[in-house]
């Protein structure tokens, strides 16, 4: 067994679409909080980019670690969030592609009994490393149509 191809493909390129939603933002608008108390654009990419790096921590003890129990990952707590906000946005954004192609190409290469061990999420209980890369893809989601729906407002406030 190998991932399904609906994962694998997120895996391999999701992340991606980052770049065509964010295309013709400048850095003083991607890096402005529009709604008061939430994350602006550049903070949303921050917490995407840096918990891939999260996520790769808690794939490997999943590999070597009969079924861990992690904590709820929090960004504001994650030291490399905070120290993250300071670089520029390519930065982040070069970053963020250059961890997911490592990552994508160590992933779909996980054989069966990979994908088949498990660790115990705080919220959603124990889950294989398959629903762990679902769960994954399906949290950058969220943080990019975040991402596109604070584009949106930019460019209702440019007409």
């Amino acid at each position: 067994m190998e991932l399904a191809s609906s994962i694998s493909t997120r895996l391999h390129y999701q992340h991606k679409s980052l770049l065509d939603i964010i295309e013709g933002q400048s850095d003083e608008q991607i890096r402005r909080q529009l709604v008061p108390g939430k994350w602006s654009i550049f903070e949303n990419i921050v917490h995407v980019q840096t918990y891939q790096h999260t996520f790769v921590s808690r794939v490997n003890l999943i590999l070597t670690t009969h079924n861990p129990i992690f904590p709820r990952y929090t960004a504001e707590a994650d030291p490399m969030f905070l120290d993250n906000c300071s670089k520029s946005t390519w930065e982040i954004i070069q970053d963020m592609m250059t961890t997911r192609k490592d990552m994508s190409g160590v992933m779909q290469s996980f054989n069966v009994a990979d994908l088949n061990k498990t660790g115990e999420h705080p919220v959603y209980g124990c889950m294989t490393l398959v629903q762990w890369i679902n769960f994954f893809l399906l949290h950058e989601a969220h943080h990019l149509f975040t991402i596109f729906k604070l584009t949106g407002e930019l460019r209702k406030e440019a007409r």
